[in-house]
């Protein structure tokens, strides 16, 4: 893959090893010993005091991984929370974290997890099989009043229904075999089960913690999102223990009985950095150790500066929503014109990190279900025209929704991919009406629930290695985002989602994959490449595709003495 031209005393690492993270195993036990922190005994002594400041692009929505599901918010609970299991650095097959082995049983219906002992949360309460419980029971019986219409949440998009629509959810319930003991189990077989418990959002919380900070109460605020006392103040088992947070700025401390590799780190600071110059002028000054995402404005003046930049290959997908519950988008045609109007090449060199591929599909190359023979809506503007012009279109006026102080790692630059699909679509014939939204206002609400928004910008990060992942959150149920209703395609990303790995489930994604393609209910743009930079300072940073990057594990340069 090409990456950017390297002048002298440029650093770029790929993190090869990482490409690995989008091979699909899923496994009915564990396998051969995963890399993962060390359980050596922490050193007698005090560790050094170590400040590491790292400069995301947004702040987050909050700190509850039930009830938020943006990079931000999760690049801080990853820190503080752990799930039964974790991504393999090398493989990407899931791996031991709270769970130290698994096994499948009833024909893929039931499984049983032997957990960690001896971890504790940061409220001193013991992680136990009940605590599992605890919270898996949460997230099923989740009220509206809380979840809204839950589309957004991960345990939706995993089991398709809560509580009170038990009928259609394929939870099945957890059991409690003995304090080290659960078994959490699945109405009908789900092959994406194990590496979907990796996700950020089934990370366990101190059930303690819970009902003291009434987690399912959005009494509060933060980044203009309606969150809990809970969702203020996070408390799990991971290396960081959550401090404090602010508008720009997030505290966490060393965890002192971490159970694992307690890293060189004890204390850990995310600053907010809207726009990218400032970014690069903390990095450049020596006020942050690093920051992510990288633009590609700011790329060559890293290079030129001797920074180290790192590019995690590319498992995200940048798209252009349609929303079909406004009228004239229910035309297919109308939908083509869109898709025919955007230079997706234009976009791919003008506005992300060289090397990023444009795609007529939402599932990556490196996963099964991949088609080839799938080509899309190739760029012709005069096509456009004549599906506009064919169309039931008639001069409406489109409201295009897109983030401003914002950069995500799938959307680096998002004014400026606006204003390029813009021009082009206006330039079809197309009615646009800019709307903008800065994303700590509200922007990922406005495009996810009901609303007038005709078009939007939005990107997916793939959080784990199953097709799944990229089809299901989007296609798999109706939703306010895309607003379809599609019985056809849900049917079929169903049924593929339970079938065995091989063959069968191969095509079953080419075939949805196809259907994409075809009924454009969103328009697919890149898979975008995301990099960060890094101070002299840092030795090594662990890089992950799905952004599995916890700083326990970041190394930092030995300071030397005379």
């Amino acid at each position: 893959m090409p990456s950017p031209a390297s002048p002298l005393r440029m650093v770029i690492q790929r993190a090869l090893a990482l490409s690995a993270v989008v091979l699909l195993g899923v496994t009915a036990c564990t396998a051969a010993p995963p890399v993962l922190p060390s359980t050596t005994p922490a050193p007698t002594q005090a560790p050094t005091p170590t400040l590491f400041t790292f400069g995301t692009g947004t702040d987050p929505l909050g700190f509850d991984p039930a009830l938020v599901s943006d990079t931000e918010s999760y690049r801080v609970t990853r820190q503080v929370m752990e799930g039964l299991l974790t991504v393999n650095a090398v493989t990407g097959d899931p791996a031991p974290s709270l769970a130290t082995e698994w096994t499948e049983g009833d024909g893929g219906l039931k499984y049983t997890f032997t957990l960690r002992p001896d971890v504790l949360f940061h409220d001193g309460t013991a992680f136990d099989a009940a605590a599992v419980c605890a919270n898996f029971e949460r997230w099923y019986t989740m009220p509206v009043s809380t979840r809204g219409d839950g589309s957004s949440s991960m345990f939706k998009q995993v089991f398709r229904a809560f509580s009170d629509d038990s009928e259609n959810s394929l939870y099945d319930g957890c059991t409690v075999g003995s304090a080290l003991q659960v078994t959490l189990g699945l109405k009908t077989r789900l092959t994406g089960f194990l590496p979907a418990l990796t996700l950020p959002a089934f990370a366990i919380s101190s059930p303690t913690a819970l009902k003291a900070n009434t987690a399912n109460v959005l009494d509060q605020t933060f980044a203009s999102n309606k969150v809990s006392r809970y969702g203020l103040h996070p408390v799990g088992t991971g290396p960081f223990t959550f401090a404090e947070a602010s508008a720009g700025s997030v505290t966490m401390n060393a965890n002192k009985d971490y159970w694992g590799e307690k890293g060189q780190i004890t204390t850990l600071k995310f600053k907010t950095f809207e726009q990218p110059a400032t970014r690069l002028a903390a990095l450049e000054e020596g006020s942050i150790d690093g920051y992510d995402p990288v633009t590609p404005d700011n790329l060559d003046k890293l290079i030129k500066s001797g920074k180290q930049v790192l590019q995690r290959d590319p498992f995200s997908v940048m798209y252009v929503g349609i929303n079909q519950k406004i009228p004239v988008l229910q035309d297919v045609k109308v939908r083509e014109a869109i898709a025919a109007a955007i230079d997706k090449s234009l976009l791919a060199s003008n506005f992300f990190i060289g090397g990023t591929a444009t795609t007529a599909q939402f599932i990556p190359p490196k996963l099964s279900g991949f088609n080839n023979a799938v080509e899309g809506i190739a760029y012709d503007p005069q096509k456009a025209k004549t599906l506009l012009a064919a169309s039931s279109y008639n001069g409406e006026e489109l409201p295009f929704y897109y983030p401003t102080n914002a950069a995500r790692t799938y959307l680096p630059t998002p004014e400026k991919v606006y204003a390029q699909i813009a021009v082009e679509l206006t330039k079809a014939g197309f009615n646009i009406k800019p709307v903008p939204i800065p994303w700590n206002e509200g922007y990922l609400t406005a495009v996810t629930r009901d609303g007038n928004h005709a078009l939007s910008l939005m990107g997916w990060n793939g959080s784990y290695a199953d097709p799944d992942n990229f089809v299901g959150p989007l296609f798999g149920s109706p939703g306010a985002e895309l607003g379809m209703d599609d019985p056809q395609l849900t049917s079929k990303i169903t049924r593929a989602r339970s079938m065995p790995n091989g063959p069968d489930r191969v095509a079953a994604y080419e075939s949805i994959s196809k259907q994409i393609a075809t009924t454009v209910p969103a328009i697919p743009i890149v898979f975008p490449i995301s990099a960060i930079a890094l101070s002299d300072r840092v030795q090594s940073y662990p890089l992950s595709p799905v952004l599995n990057e916890v700083f326990n594990q970041v190394k930092l340069v030995t300071p030397t003495t005379d």
